[in-house]
């Protein structure tokens, strides 16, 4: 209704225009073309109000439904009527960027899929298309994270056994998270992935899902194997990811201590975007356990530590290659691992939060809705809190009440 009014009070505004040059056609050819200047307009309203009158009088008629339904559509609808206002849907959709050559023709729920960014990380295809942090539309296929290019993968509908999930999410401008459907069988996949140097896959893709899903995609691509860019060769050290950080703070290590034998430890979560980045490294230079406090921020040259004057080491002919650290734990006969996805509930994660934390959790919400990420503990009200990382777009925390948890689901063992 509110979408109608705003319609029909537009149409009366602009045909209340035309009558209105129309008539000052009718005075003189030449106010006629003066009146599609605006200010002209205006003039000849005021020298000539009686014929203008009537057609003055009709576009402020449509003023009337045109702030009626505005009105109606800020109560009911606040995001739609701040879309429509923007004006973003006047612009056209962003391209692939050029480092991506992704050749895909197909739709997913029914709509014209395009996706814009791929990537094969720890064993999750993913194909996005969008430029916010949730994306528009989205495939995700979890496949075996011990699988190494070349990826050459057949699935039928027929097939039997475990089979890779495949998950399709949307998003809707009056929704704040996406929805998603996933399936585990029923579906007609194809991949045949060759490797890239530096750090990319490229090769076919088929996918085709049940009719209810509305998805199929089909063609060629490629895609990114991990969350660092390259420029000519060379590592791209102004891209934001926690992977560019670590690549910069093991190349400044070795340099510090003149040494090749470094090895850094995982680095924690960072929220992008930012241009200065604090962080306490744990690190084995040569065997040895250090503990620094480094600061790393973002110039025209990229990311760098603060306070970085060591020069480059020199050329090697041959690798070095690290010697082995004792471990100072004995060795012990490593036992089973325990699947903890088969015993996983709501009230076991109640009862022992720390047992999951940082594993990656899916949260199915009963008002609609699905938050993804890796578990990051209990509120003191008991709510669930997810961590998700989406590469260099920044991460996104998640506060989740209880009594509007439908479904609680353990990704990883």
């Amino acid at each position: 209704m509110d979408a109608l009014l705003i319609l029909g009070g537009v149409l009366l505004i602009l045909v209340g225009l035309v009558w209105l040059v129309m008539r000052a056609f009718g005075t003189s050819l030449l106010w006629g073309w003066g009146c599609l200047i605006p200010p002209i307009t205006l003039i000849y309203v005021v020298r000539h109000w009686r014929t203008a009158r009537k057609a003055v009088a009709l576009s402020a008629l449509g003023f009337i439904p045109l702030v009626v339904g505005l009105t109606l559509m800020a109560s009911q609808d606040a995001a739609r009527l701040e879309a429509i206002l923007s004006l973003k849907w006047l612009k056209a959709d962003q391209l692939a960027p050029a480092e991506l050559n992704i050749r895909l023709n197909g739709e997913l729920n029914g709509q014209h899929f395009k996706p814009q960014h791929a990537e094969l990380i720890d064993g999750v295809l993913s194909l996005r298309e969008g430029e916010d942090f949730f994306a528009r539309r989205e495939v995700k296929i979890r496949l075996p994270k011990d699988m190494k290019a070349p990826i050459v993968l057949d699935v039928l509908p027929s097939d039997s056994g475990p089979q890779p999930e495949v998950e399709v999410s949307w998003l809707l401008p009056e929704q704040d998270l996406p929805e998603a459907r996933r399936l585990s069988k029923g579906y007609t996949l194809h991949l045949a992935l060759q490797a890239l140097p530096p750090n990319k896959l490229q090769g076919d893709f088929h996918l085709v899902l049940p009719p209810a899903f509305k998805t199929t995609l089909s063609g060629s691509l490629e895609l990114f194997s991990d969350r660092l860019r390259y420029h000519d060769g060379r590592l791209d050290n102004a891209f934001d990811s926690r992977e560019t950080l670590a690549r910069v703070v093991d190349d400044y290590l070795q340099r510090r201590f003149n040494s090749r034998v470094v090895q850094v430890a995982e680095l924690p979560d960072i929220t992008f975007p930012t241009t200065r980045v604090p962080l306490d490294i744990e690190a084995r230079i040569n065997g040895q356990s250090q503990q620094l406090a480094l600061v790393l921020s973002k110039g025209p040259r990229g990311w760098q530590v603060e306070g970085d004057r060591y020069p480059a080491l020199p050329m090697v002919d041959k690798p070095v290659v690290a010697a082995p650290v004792a471990s100072a734990k004995p060795v012990t006969t490593s036992k089973p691992v325990v699947d903890r996805r088969q015993y996983f509930s709501l009230l076991r994660l109640q009862r022992n939060p720390e047992q999951y934390r940082n594993l990656s959790m899916r949260v199915t919400k009963s008002s609609g809705g699905v938050a993804e990420g890796r578990f990051a503990g209990l509120d003191s009200t008991g709510n669930i809190l997810l961590s998700q990382q989406h590469g260099g777009n920044g991460q996104v925390n998640f506060n989740l009440p209880l009594d509007d948890i439908l479904k609680v689901e353990l990704l990883e063992p």
